[in-house]
Protein backbone atom coordinates (compact mmCIF):
# COMPACT_ATOMS: atom_id res chain seq x y z
CA UNK A 1 0.00 0.00 0.00
CA UNK A 2 1.21 3.89 -0.85
CA UNK A 3 0.69 6.23 1.12
CA UNK A 4 -1.19 8.13 1.92
CA UNK A 5 -3.43 5.20 3.22
CA UNK A 6 -7.07 5.21 3.62
CA UNK A 7 -6.96 6.80 7.01
CA UNK A 8 -4.33 9.04 7.46
CA UNK A 9 -4.55 11.58 4.50
CA UNK A 10 -0.45 12.85 5.21
CA UNK A 11 1.93 12.04 1.97
CA UNK A 12 5.26 12.40 2.92
CA UNK A 13 6.00 10.21 5.70
CA UNK A 14 8.38 12.15 6.78
CA UNK A 15 5.66 14.33 8.45
CA UNK A 16 4.75 11.78 11.33
CA UNK A 17 8.06 11.41 13.48
CA UNK A 18 9.12 7.81 14.64
CA UNK A 19 7.50 7.94 17.86
CA UNK A 20 3.95 8.22 18.21
CA UNK A 21 1.80 8.68 21.22
CA UNK A 22 -1.79 7.14 20.81
CA UNK A 23 -4.38 8.27 22.87
CA UNK A 24 -7.81 7.26 21.79
CA UNK A 25 -9.28 10.26 22.15
CA UNK A 26 -8.62 12.41 19.30
CA UNK A 27 -9.81 15.10 21.51
CA UNK A 28 -7.24 14.36 23.69
CA UNK A 29 -4.53 14.43 21.57
CA UNK A 30 -5.35 17.55 20.19
CA UNK A 31 -5.25 18.92 23.79
CA UNK A 32 -1.44 17.77 24.27
CA UNK A 33 -0.90 19.08 20.61
CA UNK A 34 -2.11 22.76 21.96
CA UNK A 35 -0.61 22.44 25.95
CA UNK A 36 2.91 20.26 25.47
CA UNK A 37 3.97 20.75 21.77
CA UNK A 38 5.38 22.82 19.92
CA UNK A 39 6.11 23.89 16.01
CA UNK A 40 2.70 22.32 15.51
CA UNK A 41 1.31 20.77 12.25
CA UNK A 42 -1.86 18.57 11.93
CA UNK A 43 -1.30 15.90 9.89
CA UNK A 44 -4.58 14.11 9.99
CA UNK A 45 -8.48 14.48 9.81
CA UNK A 46 -9.57 11.78 8.30
CA UNK A 47 -12.62 10.39 10.29
CA UNK A 48 -11.92 13.77 12.69
CA UNK A 49 -9.27 11.05 13.95
CA UNK A 50 -6.96 14.15 14.70
CA UNK A 51 -3.26 13.72 14.72
CA UNK A 52 -0.10 16.75 14.95
CA UNK A 53 2.97 15.99 14.58
CA UNK A 54 5.26 19.15 17.00
CA UNK A 55 8.01 19.23 18.69
CA UNK A 56 8.56 18.94 22.60
CA UNK A 57 12.01 19.95 24.23
CA UNK A 58 13.53 20.01 20.50
CA UNK A 59 12.31 16.15 19.73
CA UNK A 60 9.68 15.97 17.17
CA UNK A 61 6.70 13.55 18.21
CA UNK A 62 4.20 13.01 16.71
CA UNK A 63 0.12 12.70 18.91
CA UNK A 64 -2.72 10.78 17.16
CA UNK A 65 -5.90 9.17 18.30
CA UNK A 66 -6.84 5.55 17.59
CA UNK A 67 -10.37 5.63 18.33
CA UNK A 68 -12.04 3.08 20.65
CA UNK A 69 -11.24 -0.96 20.31
CA UNK A 70 -8.98 -3.31 18.82
CA UNK A 71 -10.34 -2.65 15.31
CA UNK A 72 -9.71 0.86 15.24
CA UNK A 73 -6.35 0.78 17.33
CA UNK A 74 -5.26 -1.94 14.63
CA UNK A 75 -5.97 -0.14 11.91
CA UNK A 76 -4.18 2.86 13.05
CA UNK A 77 -0.81 1.51 14.65
CA UNK A 78 -0.73 -0.76 11.52
CA UNK A 79 -0.55 2.02 8.95
CA UNK A 80 1.60 3.97 11.14
CA UNK A 81 3.85 0.99 11.57
CA UNK A 82 4.04 -0.30 8.28
CA UNK A 83 3.64 2.72 5.80
CA UNK A 84 4.98 5.75 8.02
CA UNK A 85 7.97 3.75 9.51
CA UNK A 86 7.03 4.84 12.80
CA UNK A 87 9.31 2.45 15.39
CA UNK A 88 7.48 3.55 18.71
CA UNK A 89 3.98 3.64 19.79
CA UNK A 90 3.19 4.77 22.57
CA UNK A 91 -0.43 4.33 23.98
CA UNK A 92 -1.80 6.66 26.85
CA UNK A 93 -5.19 5.97 27.67
CA UNK A 94 -7.74 5.27 30.61
CA UNK A 95 -8.67 2.05 32.02
CA UNK A 96 -11.19 0.33 34.72
CA UNK A 97 -9.45 -1.05 38.05
CA UNK A 98 -10.21 -4.55 38.83
CA UNK A 99 -8.11 -4.22 42.19
CA UNK A 100 -9.05 -2.39 45.06
CA UNK A 101 -5.78 -1.19 45.06
CA UNK A 102 -6.07 1.10 42.26
CA UNK A 103 -7.76 4.97 42.56
CA UNK A 104 -8.89 7.25 40.20
CA UNK A 105 -6.11 9.28 38.60
CA UNK A 106 -3.57 6.33 39.35
CA UNK A 107 -0.82 5.80 36.16
CA UNK A 108 -0.41 1.83 35.22
CA UNK A 109 1.85 0.68 32.87
CA UNK A 110 0.89 -2.64 31.11
CA UNK A 111 3.22 -5.18 31.41
CA UNK A 112 1.43 -7.82 29.03
CA UNK A 113 -2.54 -8.11 28.15
CA UNK A 114 -4.88 -10.92 28.46
CA UNK A 115 -7.72 -11.17 25.61
CA UNK A 116 -10.34 -12.80 24.55
CA UNK A 117 -9.89 -11.21 20.93
CA UNK A 118 -9.82 -13.17 17.68
CA UNK A 119 -7.96 -10.24 16.29
CA UNK A 120 -4.21 -11.08 16.14
CA UNK A 121 -5.13 -15.02 15.55
CA UNK A 122 -7.21 -13.45 12.07
CA UNK A 123 -4.64 -10.57 11.39
CA UNK A 124 -1.75 -12.88 11.69
CA UNK A 125 -2.37 -16.44 12.73
CA UNK A 126 -0.68 -15.91 16.68
CA UNK A 127 -3.34 -17.89 18.22
CA UNK A 128 -2.57 -16.90 22.01
CA UNK A 129 -4.34 -14.96 24.59
CA UNK A 130 -1.31 -13.29 26.26
CA UNK A 131 0.83 -11.00 24.08
CA UNK A 132 3.58 -8.75 26.18
CA UNK A 133 4.53 -4.82 25.51
CA UNK A 134 8.12 -4.15 24.56
CA UNK A 135 9.86 -4.71 27.90
CA UNK A 136 13.37 -2.67 26.81
CA UNK A 137 10.44 0.30 26.21
CA UNK A 138 9.18 -0.56 29.70
CA UNK A 139 12.34 -0.68 31.30
CA UNK A 140 12.94 2.88 30.12
CA UNK A 141 9.35 4.33 31.21
CA UNK A 142 10.28 3.21 34.58
CA UNK A 143 13.36 4.96 34.50
CA UNK A 144 11.35 8.10 33.36
CA UNK A 145 8.46 7.91 35.80
CA UNK A 146 11.17 7.41 38.81
CA UNK A 147 12.86 10.82 37.55
CA UNK A 148 9.88 12.44 37.71
CA UNK A 149 8.73 11.35 41.18
CA UNK A 150 5.04 10.34 39.48
CA UNK A 151 4.30 6.48 41.14
CA UNK A 152 2.92 4.09 38.70
CA UNK A 153 1.23 0.15 39.28
CA UNK A 154 2.31 -2.30 36.86
CA UNK A 155 0.87 -5.41 35.83
CA UNK A 156 -1.44 -7.59 33.37
CA UNK A 157 -4.60 -5.68 32.16
CA UNK A 158 -7.70 -7.27 30.63
CA UNK A 159 -7.95 -5.97 26.98
CA UNK A 160 -11.75 -6.73 25.61
CA UNK A 161 -13.87 -6.11 22.94
CA UNK A 162 -16.95 -5.56 24.50
CA UNK A 163 -17.40 -2.44 27.16
CA UNK A 164 -21.15 -3.14 28.15
CA UNK A 165 -21.49 -6.98 29.84
CA UNK A 166 -24.83 -8.18 29.95
CA UNK A 167 -22.85 -10.11 33.11
CA UNK A 168 -21.63 -7.37 35.54
CA UNK A 169 -19.68 -8.99 37.80
CA UNK A 170 -17.55 -11.73 34.87
CA UNK A 171 -14.98 -9.06 35.74
CA UNK A 172 -13.91 -11.02 38.90
CA UNK A 173 -13.44 -14.15 37.50
CA UNK A 174 -11.37 -12.43 34.37
CA UNK A 175 -9.53 -10.77 37.43
CA UNK A 176 -8.38 -13.84 39.59
CA UNK A 177 -8.35 -16.48 36.86
CA UNK A 178 -5.86 -14.68 34.80
CA UNK A 179 -4.20 -12.28 36.86
CA UNK A 180 -5.99 -8.69 35.50
CA UNK A 181 -5.75 -5.95 37.33
CA UNK A 182 -7.57 -3.32 34.73
CA UNK A 183 -9.43 -3.51 31.93
CA UNK A 184 -9.51 -0.95 28.70
CA UNK A 185 -9.85 -2.10 24.95
CA UNK A 186 -7.24 -1.28 22.89
CA UNK A 187 -3.57 -2.68 24.10
CA UNK A 188 -3.79 -6.38 22.67
CA UNK A 189 -3.88 -5.21 19.32
CA UNK A 190 -1.15 -2.61 19.49
CA UNK A 191 1.24 -4.74 20.82
CA UNK A 192 -0.14 -7.78 18.17
CA UNK A 193 0.67 -5.63 15.28
CA UNK A 194 4.14 -4.49 17.14
CA UNK A 195 5.01 -8.33 17.36
CA UNK A 196 4.46 -9.25 13.86
CA UNK A 197 5.80 -5.98 12.46
CA UNK A 198 9.07 -6.24 14.21
CA UNK A 199 8.36 -2.54 15.92
CA UNK A 200 8.22 -1.51 19.95
CA UNK A 201 4.85 -0.39 21.92
CA UNK A 202 3.91 0.19 25.24
CA UNK A 203 0.86 1.11 26.83
CA UNK A 204 0.73 3.65 29.60
CA UNK A 205 -3.25 3.92 31.59
CA UNK A 206 -4.47 6.40 34.04
CA UNK A 207 -7.48 4.63 35.91
CA UNK A 208 -10.67 6.63 35.04
CA UNK A 209 -13.27 4.09 36.44
CA UNK A 210 -13.24 0.84 38.87
CA UNK A 211 -15.73 -1.65 38.78
CA UNK A 212 -14.90 -2.30 42.18
CA UNK A 213 -15.62 0.91 43.85
CA UNK A 214 -18.16 2.00 41.45
CA UNK A 215 -16.24 5.22 41.17
CA UNK A 216 -16.07 7.45 37.69
CA UNK A 217 -14.16 10.46 36.55
CA UNK A 218 -16.28 12.46 33.49
CA UNK A 219 -15.70 13.11 30.06
CA UNK A 220 -14.11 16.66 30.35
CA UNK A 221 -11.93 14.95 33.10
CA UNK A 222 -10.54 11.73 30.86
CA UNK A 223 -9.96 14.44 27.72
CA UNK A 224 -8.03 17.18 30.22
CA UNK A 225 -6.90 15.68 33.40
CA UNK A 226 -4.49 12.85 32.90
CA UNK A 227 -1.53 15.06 32.56
CA UNK A 228 0.89 12.64 34.90
CA UNK A 229 0.43 9.52 31.82
CA UNK A 230 1.38 12.23 29.25
CA UNK A 231 4.67 13.71 30.83
CA UNK A 232 5.82 10.71 31.14
CA UNK A 233 5.20 9.53 27.81
CA UNK A 234 6.43 12.59 26.53
CA UNK A 235 9.57 12.91 28.61
CA UNK A 236 9.79 8.82 27.43
CA UNK A 237 9.24 10.01 23.21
Amino acid sequence: MSIPTPHIETKDKHMIAETVLMPGDPLRAKFIAENFLENVTQINSVRNMLGYTGTYKGREITVMGSGMGMASIGIYSYELFAFYDVKKIIRIGSCGAYSKDLNLYDVLLVDDCWSESSYAKVQSGYDKDVVEATVALNDQVVKVAKELEIPIHRGRIHSSDVFYRQDFDSFKNIRDEHGCIAVEMESFALFANAKILNKEATCLLTVSDSLVSGELTTSDERQNAFTKMMTIALELA
